[in-house]
């Protein structure tokens, strides 16, 4: 049987199985999208889930979707999702060239294509930046390009969270614009134009009409994407039990159903935090040794290679620390002048690109990477 048949005929069976669930598990209502021809389909990204939300709205039209490397190495489970889906790979931290053309091959064969141009589920409920080369690559497909946007996927499913919680999420086609109109636009107007439509603040949308996500332990987890303590300023001290996030210092805040803090001093909302906590820690005004010491650090992980082929080697396993011009992992050393790319993924991975390979870092704690990653970008 040809592949793309075959993967036709196991879109229609799974969507078929997972419909109903799917719709109950988030309460989710959506608009379906009925266009003829190869789409290139470009949503937000606000939840783990995204790809099967997304879908929902894709009763008659297949897509392929450009999903992380690292799905691509979880044994047997990966190569059935291959065989019935045959998802695309990105190698996060990477130039994501061979995806791009990986992607051009398909639109050109008339196959249709969903791509999550952030690159990366959001962690505070606002966007990020899509890709710079996403326009380029909408304009020279020949693909009708659909913008789509999930709204209460971020409160449903948090990314540093633990399961799902039930409140209300919607997902519909924003725009639709055929190859003639991309023709006549600049890679940056297409940019433009996807990164408008795709926008969606979870706590503007609280603000103007708000809803209960109802989850057990609803903090849990928040310490992955909140790392610096607004009262005692120290990184890693941080901890969450049941619906509280506090400090040994003595902060104590509840994170609620609405995802609002209470009280709301010092932040309202996990973006707020966000903001001042990347403000914070660019200009150093947090507490940390200033003898040469570390910034920060963490234990409980482990150092693995990746190679082609999705085959991964242990290197080593113990403590990983930020210095200013270089990360220590494993016994390993990492100078910043040689990592040419670094992103994370799913809660607890941080993948880094230099010289000599690519390499992924895991923990078995509730670890924040997204430090390192902040750090690493101002060089």
């Amino acid at each position: 049987m040809d592949d793309y048949i075959r993967h036709q005929k196991a879109w229609r069976i799974l969507y078929a199985a997972a419909h109903r669930y799917i719709v109950q598990k988030f309460n989710l209502t959506h608009e379906d999208l009925h266009v003829d021809g190869p789409v290139l389909l470009v949503p937000n990204h606000a939840s783990a889930w995204d790809p099967l939300l997304v879908a929902m709205s894709l009763p008659e039209k297949q897509v392929y979707y450009v999903a992380s490397e690292h799905l691509f190495r979880i044994g047997p489970v990966s190569r059935l999702i291959d065989y019935l889906v045959a998802p695309i790979p990105r190698r996060k931290a990477s130039s994501g060239a061979d995806t791009v053309k990986a992607c051009l091959r398909h639109l050109r064969a008339g196959h249709s294509i969903c791509l999550f141009a952030e690159g990366e589920q959001s962690w505070n409920g606002r966007n990020i930046p899509i890709f710079p080369a996403t326009g380029k690559l909408a304009k020279s497909s020949g693909a009708t390009l659909v913008t789509y946007r999930l709204e209460g996927a971020y409160l449903s499913l948090p990314r540093w969270g633990h399961g799902v919680r039930r409140g209300r999420v919607h997902g519909h086609p924003v725009g639709i614009y055929p190859p003639g109109q991309l023709k006549r636009m600049t890679p940056k107007e297409i940019d433009d134009l996807i990164q408008r439509d795709i926008t969606e603040d979870a706590w503007e949308r609280q603000r103007l009409s708000p809803v209960s996500y109802r989850g057990r332990h609803p903090a849990e987890g928040l310490e992955r994407a909140l790392y610096l303590c607004p009262q005692c300023h120290q990184i890693g001290t941080l901890h969450t039990a049941g619906s509280h996030i506090f400090c040994s210092c003595g902060l104590d805040l509840e994170y609620t159903d609405t995802g609002f803090f209470q009280p709301e001093e010092p932040f309202a909302t996990i973006a707020d935090w966000d903001d001042w906590q990347c403000g914070r820690l660019h200009s150093r005004e947090f507490a940390f040794p200033r003898n040469g010491g570390p910034l920060f650090s963490d234990g409980g992980v482990s150092l693995y290679r990746v190679e082609y082929g999705h085959r991964e080697t242990l290197l080593g396993s113990g403590v990983i620390a930020m210095y200013e011009d270089r990360i220590l992992c494993a016994d390993r050393c990492f100078p910043l002048s040689v990592i040419t790319n670094m992103a994370d993924v799913l809660a607890s991975r941080l993948l880094l690109t230099t010289d000599d390979g690519y390499y992924e870092i895991r923990s078995r704690n509730s670890v924040s990477f997204r430090k390192y990653l902040e750090i690493w970008r101002e060089h």
